[in-house]
């Protein structure tokens, strides 16, 4: 992996291109993200680099913490992430990755914690059918049966039934991003992003570009 960021979801927009042509994009507040700690072999047994994104009070911030920024010299972040970047232990503690380290037409994957939906039924949840909505049926949004009662005498694992929905690791990939905003710290991405406004998001060279 050659680049990788971490940002927050501004929301949706969308653009116009000098043909005329609309697109709709996600707006990413990316970077700028400090580098907090060097990985190395000789040391850690691989090579990655630790980055810390959006500011932290330092009363929240237990004594382990911020020895850790005290040494890389930053202030205190909210969030610490590594990444396995290629020539890693050649980089410098306290250097900043910021939005521009991707282009316009980069390929990337983005990965957040998607929007929870709370407790929903298995029509919501997984797309079931539902049953006949006459007075006279008994079966309207039921799940239907769970299995058999004799053999195998149990509920398969896997099986969609109601529960949980959203709130869970998501990840989107081929993403395009459309514009950089350098000096703002800005990625336009074309379509959506998993995630609510302000959840923070991975942006990763895409693996299948």
């Amino acid at each position: 992996m050659k680049k990788a960021i971490l940002a927050t979801k501004v929301g949706m927009t969308q653009i116009f291109s000098e043909d005329g042509e609309l697109t709709p994009v996600t707006v990413l507040s990316a970077g700028p993200c400090v580098i907090t700690q060097v990985k190395t072999v000789e040391n850690d047994g691989y090579s990655a680099v630790q980055v810390g994104f959006v500011e932290k009070r330092e009363k929240l911030v237990n004594k382990c913490q911020k020895g850790l920024f005290d040494k890389a010299g930053t202030t205190c972040k909210r969030y610490l992430r590594e990444f396995k970047l290629e020539g890693a232990e050649e980089m410098q503690v306290g250097a900043e990755i910021k939005a521009d380290v991707f282009a316009a037409g980069d390929k990337i994957d983005a990965t957040a914690i998607s929007k929870g939906k709370g407790y929903q039924g298995a029509i919501k949840r997984h797309g079931l059918q539902r049953g006949p909505m006459a007075h006279g049926s008994k079966y309207h949004r039921h799940a239907g049966s769970n299995g058999a009662c004799s053999d195998p005498s149990r509920v398969f694992k896997g099986k969609k039934m109601a529960g949980q929905m959203g709130f869970r690791k998501i990840t989107i990939q081929n993403l395009e991003v459309i514009r950089v905003d350098a000096e703002d710290n800005l990625l336009l991405v074309k379509g959506s992003v998993p995630g609510a406004k302000k959840a923070l998001v991975t942006i990763r060279e895409s693996v299948k570009a």
